[in-house]
């Protein structure tokens, strides 16, 4: 199973960004997909997550509004739009996957890990 990440980069603040994700090696319909996120000294934070069945979405408070996660089941990929981007948005993003998973919220349950992309947001 791979996922690849791409998409980071370094933007100023209010700017945008759209993150990709590319599942290869597993049966993506039945997968819920989401992302992480790691700022420097920080543990990982769970982001954004889209469900397997329903399509069901979940996002952690300080980015709604502002990232809207999306996935394609025939091009076995997802994305997460970023906009209006803040500082504190500053992080490596991980993809993740979750057999069957209603939501991602905890990455202790989480299946399979992409390699992270760096997102830095100037003010």
């Amino acid at each position: 199973v791979q996922l690849q990440a791409s998409g980071g980069g370094l933007v100023q603040a209010g700017d945008s960004l759209r993150l990709s994700c590319a599942a290869s090696g597993l049966t993506f319909v039945r997968y819920t997909m989401g992302w992480f996120r790691q700022a420097p000294g920080k543990d990982r934070e769970f982001v954004a997550s889209i469900g397997w069945s329903d399509g069901g979405i979940y996002y952690t408070a300080p980015v709604k509004g502002r990232f809207t996660i999306s996935r394609d089941n025939a091009k076995k990929t997802q994305s997460l739009q970023m906009n209006s981007l803040k500082p504190e948005d500053t992080a490596v993003y991980y993809c993740a996957a979750k057999a069957y998973g209603r939501n991602l919220l905890d990455a202790s349950t989480v299946d399979y890990w992409g390699q992270g992309t760096q997102v830095t947001v100037s003010s």
